[in-house]
């Protein structure tokens, strides 16, 4: 079993940064690719952005310039630095991890950006 702990997020002003960490532990190696999604009442959760292990990070168009996704194999463990923050980021982001060709999400975490 895999889990994911998260930190990070939390109250800031338009334009203000955050930054967020997912941990995978347990029987976390082989940890393919590690994303960060978002959702917000109402709407279809979305991926933010992704990165494999190895691979180059990928990015939605809402971010890209803006958020910057990173990892560290060594500790299973992927960072989302945010800045330039935006209203419209504001939602709940839940760390996602491919297992072994399995599925596993954080609890999620409360980003919450004022205008």
């Amino acid at each position: 079993q895999v889990q994911l702990v998260e930190s990070g997020g939390g109250l800031v002003q338009a334009g203000g940064s955050l930054s967020l960490s997912c941990a995978a532990s347990g029987s976390s190696s082989s940890v393919n690719v590690m994303a960060w999604y978002r959702q917000t009442p109402g709407k279809q959760r979305e991926v933010v952005a992704a990165i494999a292990s190895g691979g180059s990070p990928s990015y939605a168009d809402s971010v890209k310039g803006r958020f910057t996704i990173s990892r560290d194999n060594a500790k299973n463990t992927v960072y989302l630095q945010m800045n330039s923050l935006k209203p419209e980021d504001t939602a709940v982001y839940s760390c996602y991890a491919n297992v072994r060709q399995r599925a596993y999400w954080g609890q999620g975490t409360q980003v919450t950006v004022s205008s």
